[in-house]
């Protein structure tokens, strides 16, 4: 979060967004603008407006065309904007080329979920995840910059120590990357350990799983008492969590608490904060909470189940919690058997909990060995 002694930068948000034809009953697009918007502010900026640009295909250098670019530096100049934020992946010609059209800092929304990560971080493991992500980024960036000096052909502009100094940068980089990757599989090994312990004296394991800002570390507080972090904003808890969860029968499991999932993780962030997820692995059950307050209810929770069956976690036991009755169940249909909760005031908790433990004495019932690592 910005300190008080930072200024906060004024952003313009743009999408570049691809003419298609829509087909007959499709579902309209998610609202990515209004995330982007989500994610700037949570990044401590301060959005001052936006665009969407309709393009039949990806300007090369500039991402928009001329026009476009001639329309949005005029507004850059008039709201006196810092930072115009971009929807679309960049590459790193675009976003120099962007840059110095139009005199300010140019970024993409890879690098502004990148910043929250570095200032959200709290534990060893989540700093080094952090660093991790930052480090690869910034190999692509090299990478990239390396190719576009190749695209030259040689000659003038290529020679000298800029060359040089791309391959001392990358040899640094992987270097650095092999040092944290070492650290972080011994902080994984240690959870690893931790988890089987608890496996070995019956304690089952239960995953909270959920779109960032869905409400999952407030009903994490209530129903464990711990005290993490929450926060109205994307992203506001990283680092896992785990406390023990007395259920309504008197028996015990271990909740834990994983980083909110988000529609098209950057790779870079997919696989840096795949520990943050080891949880879900060694869980007997998920609860998927929701937030049912948002217009975007359905989209998210398509993302989370997507992201779910790309890690071979979709067939998991799994209970539905919307979350956030209090502000009103938005997003058109609610999902059949899901349970309706507010994390913040307790409405239906226990009812989920009595189904929490009713699934976890039927599975262990079943003989069902779905903890152990695959």
């Amino acid at each position: 979060m910005t300190s008080p002694r930072e200024s906060i930068e004024k952003a313009w948000l743009v999408w570049a967004r691809r003419k298609m034809r829509p087909s007959p009953g499709a579902h309209p697009p998610p609202d990515l603008m209004a995330e982007l918007s989500s994610l700037v502010e949570a990044a401590g900026g301060v959005v001052l407006g936006s665009e969407t640009r309709m393009v039949a295909t990806e300007n090369p250098a500039t991402m928009i065309g001329k026009g476009a670019l001639g329309a949005l530096k005029e507004t850059v100049g008039e709201k006196g904007v810092d930072v115009v934020v971009f929807q679309n992946l960049l590459r790193p010609k675009q976003q120099l080329v962007l840059s110095e059209e139009l005199g300010v800092k140019v970024l993409d929304r890879r690098e502004v979920i990148l910043d929250i990560f570095a200032q959200r971080a709290r534990t060893r493991e989540g700093k080094l995840q952090v660093e991790l992500a930052q480090l690869s980024f910034r190999m692509g960036r090299l990478i990239g910059g390396r190719k576009e000096l190749s695209r030259l052909g040689g000659g003038i502009g290529t020679r000298g120590p800029g060359e040089k100094k791309l391959e001392e940068d990358r040899r640094k980089i992987r270097s650095q990357l092999r040092q944290i990757e070492r650290e972080l599989m011994t902080v994984r090994r240690t959870r690893s350990l931790h988890y089987r312990r608890r496996r070995e004296i019956g304690f089952p394991i239960v995953a909270l799983v959920g779109y960032t800002n869905s409400g999952k570390s407030t009903f994490f507080n209530r129903v464990t008492g711990a005290d993490v972090f929450v926060a109205d904003q994307l992203f506001a808890t990283l680092d896992p969590t785990a406390r023990k969860l007395s259920l309504p029968g008197g028996k015990a499991a271990i909740l834990v608490d994983t980083v909110g999932f988000i529609n098209d993780l950057p790779e870079e962030l997919r696989e840096a904060f795949l520990a943050t997820l080891e949880g879900i692995g060694e869980a007997e059950l998920l609860v998927h909470v929701v937030d049912g307050s948002t217009e975007r209810m359905e989209d998210n929770i398509a993302a989370v189940n997507k992201i779910l069956a790309g890690l071979s976690y979709g067939g998991k036991p799994a209970l539905l919690a919307i979350n956030k009755v209090d502000l009103g169940v938005q997003g058109g249909r609610a999902p059949p058997g899901g349970f309706r909760i507010s994390a913040k005031t307790g409405k239906g908790v226990d009812e989920l909990l009595d189904a929490v433990e009713g699934e976890l004495c039927s599975h262990r019932s079943a003989g069902n060995d779905s903890t152990k690592p695959g």
